[in-house]
């Protein structure tokens, strides 16, 4: 079935559901390519790092006005696309179009809720269930969720991951030979990358309160760099009322859902990277009401677990 990706795009720009049959698709278009992705992209600024959206969808189309629209700005997103928000389905679809319409100008990580186990209970397997009438789509995303690359490495000096640091894991190299394409598991070194916090309090690493991956204290943050030769950290995964984040002078957390769940009031944030390595924290609020469809009573009435660690 041939696709119009560009149709696709301005359809969900207006904030429209795809057909079933076209998620699908466009799932296994977007395996074929990834498959052969390494699991560590190297990328080059000028580039745009995102922390977290969480299907909050007219805030990620504010986060395009501010940042800049795809392909005219290059993308890294950190992961965690899904679950909280209202329209989870149509903000993943859309990322999903523009990679495979720009497949070199935007870099999609995975994220620990790019996950089947934590859709079921944060709220993305509900709204696939409720908008299709059945679990294909949620089915076909998490597959694809399955393929998607987990660590970024900018102008060999920023080390990009949706979490944090193992303790199986001294370098970069080591990340590149796991196997990457299956459920993130409940322990080990991929569920830490996806999992794992700093601390500022400790050192070395401490077991989480998340039940799952580590914190870990700036000396293992230096170790790291000083073993892969690289001078910063760029995660997300934790949520930061002023948008971003530094730890240790060599960590930044990056967070991208302003007014997360529609009721925290914080603001949000991107990285910008220019090719001469500036570095800009660029903050922005929600998308203004007056920009935003309604959603109906039971989507806005939803009530999904607390989880704010």
């Amino acid at each position: 079935m041939s696709i119009d990706i560009d149709k696709c795009i301005e359809k969900l720009m207006r904030c429209e559901l795809l057909g079933e049959v076209a998620v699908n698709n466009l799932c296994n278009r977007l395996k074929e390519h990834l498959i052969s992705q390494s699991n560590v992209q190297q990328i080059q600024s000028p580039v745009t790092i995102v922390g977290d959206v969480h299907g909050q969808f007219y805030d990620l189309k504010e986060l395009f006005r501010v940042g800049g629209s795809c392909p005219n700005t290059n993308y890294l997103f950190l992961g965690d696309y899904v679950d909280r928000g209202y329209y989870c389905v149509e903000t993943i679809s859309l990322l999903i179009c523009l990679k495979l319409r720009w497949p070199n100008r935007i870099t999609l990580l995975r994220g620990n809720h790019e996950s089947r186990e934590i859709t079921q209970v944060y709220g993305f397997y509900a709204e696939c269930l409720r908008k299709y009438g059945s679990v294909n789509v949620w089915k076909s995303l998490t597959d694809l969720f399955d393929f998607f690359t987990i660590a970024a490495v900018v102008d060999d000096s920023i080390f990009c991951v949706h979490g944090g640091l193992s303790p199986s894991l001294e370098t970069i190299d080591q990340i590149r030979v796991l196997d990457r394409f299956k459920e993130v598991p409940h322990e080990g070194p991929l569920a830490d990358m996806m999992w794992s916090d700093p601390d500022q309090d400790r050192e070395g690493f401490q077991p989480s309160q998340r039940g799952a991956g580590y914190t870990f204290g700036g000396d293992i943050v230096n170790k790291f760099l000083t073993e892969n030769n690289c001078k910063h950290i760029v995660r997300a995964h934790q949520l930061c009322m002023d948008g971003y984040q530094i730890f240790f002078d060599s960590l930044s957390t990056i967070w991208s859902a302003p007014n997360y769940c529609y009721r925290c009031g914080n603001v949000a944030a991107i990285l910008e990277i220019s090719d001469s390595f500036d570095h800009h924290y660029n903050t922005f609020s929600a998308a203004p009401d007056l920009l935003r469809n309604k959603p109906n009573a039971n989507e806005a009435s939803k009530e999904i677990p607390d989880y704010f660690l």
